[in-house]
């Protein structure tokens, strides 16, 4: 596998089939990391977070819109070092408003149902990261860059 057509599917296929990341900012150069509900565009060029206005994470993504996300498809077994893949998101974040966010809700919505009451609050933001690159790791060691056409 080396080619951005090869890599597309698998990437696809992986950022449906998982429903969490672990999303990395920056608090004045300390990494920050947290669990997040997903959901990702068709064309793999946007993922969709929610989170409170008043956590760390928005304060960190407020300051420093340079993010990572990391998603993979591990079952805590010993062979996940051959088996699994993982992928890294690089990307910026942003919030936008509630309308021109309603369709990444919708979309965020269809995959994470019971996360509406916790949508629908108004100290919810819609927090959206354009991707620039993908990380894709696989056998543990293999590692394939793919940049997303801006």
């Amino acid at each position: 596998m080396s080619t951005a057509r090869e890599i597309q599917p698998l990437l696809r296929d992986l950022l449906r089939s998982q429903r969490f990341a672990v999303l990395a900012t920056d608090d004045h150069g300390q990494p920050f990391a947290s669990l997040m509900a997903f959901a990702a565009s068709e064309d793999l060029g946007r993922i969709v977070v929610l989170t409170e206005r008043g956590t760390r994470k928005f304060a960190n993504l407020t300051a420093n819109q340079r993010v990572a996300l990391l998603i993979d498809d591990r079952e805590n077994k010993g062979s996940d070092t051959q088996n699994s893949v993982a992928v890294t998101a690089l990307g910026q974040a942003q919030e936008v408003s509630r309308d021109a966010g309603a369709e990444l809700i919708e979309n965020y919505l269809a995959r994470h149902p019971y996360l509406a009451a916790f949508a629908a609050s108004r100290s919810c933001a819609v927090v959206l990261v354009t991707i620039s690159s993908y990380q894709f790791v696989s056998r543990f060691q293999e590692v394939i860059e793919w940049r997303v056409a801006s």
